[in-house]
């Protein structure tokens, strides 16, 4: 099966969670995750219809970005090093994985010297694992606090991880205290804070994460096949 195949498959069963939710398809963004990918993958997986590419490395990124020739939006999906974070917010249009104020610090020490707002999410821990980055939900409200006095720094939402082999209706619990931390901090009304994105669900839990809220969902194997 083609990538062209596999995304229409992903987008049609995107388009059919949204609608057991009351949502609109449109509400959703797909992020096609590249990692691993060549860039012939890639730019196949963008004449079909893709739009966001997710890559969780930094240097695999710029790699890709200087020779990828289609119009895209790069969003860095994985874990980000503060020694990375010039790269990241020169390549990268949203970073989804901010868990602490030292990392958001150094994005806008170098999105500021960019003359650069960078658009970020804060990741959650909501499964408590300890090989997952991300504060914990209790932890949430203080760090967006403290990232919303930043000049160069724009919160946009949150991000999380189901645990590790909970998919499909296994995976929603984690998807619906993601949420409840969005509401929390919506309530608080921090200024300069938005929570319009909620970055939840992967290929084996992305229906899930719709009809709990998402709005980005994180989708590599459903569209280009398992890695060799």
């Amino acid at each position: 099966m083609s990538i062209a195949d596999r995304l229409k498959i992903v987008q049609g069963r995107m388009a059919r969670a949204a609608e057991r939710a009351g949502r609109r398809a449109e509400e959703v963004t797909l992020v096609a995750v590249s990692k691993t990918r060549t860039v012939a993958e890639v730019e196949e997986a963008l004449r079909a219809g893709a739009r966001v590419l997710g890559e969780n490395r930094v240097q695999e990124a710029e790699e890709k970005h200087g020779v990828v020739s289609l119009p895209s939006l790069w969003h860095l999906v994985g874990h980000l090093q503060t020694n990375k974070a010039k790269k990241a917010v020169e390549i990268f249009d949203l970073i989804h994985s901010v868990d602490s104020l030292h990392l958001a610090q150094e994005i806008d020490r170098r999105a500021g010297r960019m003359g650069k707002v960078a658009d970020v999410l804060v990741q959650v821990n909501t499964s408590g694992e300890g090989s997952k980055s991300g504060v914990g939900p209790d932890e949430a409200l203080d760090l967006i606090g403290a990232v919303s006095g930043l000049r160069s720094v724009r919160v946009q939402g949150l991000m999380t991880i189901g645990a590790l082999g909970a998919e499909g209706d296994r995976a929603r619990p984690f998807f619906v205290a993601l949420r409840e931390v969005r509401d929390r901090v919506a309530a608080a009304q921090i200024p300069g804070v938005s929570m319009g994105h909620l970055s939840m669900g992967m290929t084996g839990d992305f229906e899930a994460a719709i009809e709990e809220g998402a709005t980005l969902v994180r989708v590599g194997t459903a569209i280009f096949g398992e890695r060799p």
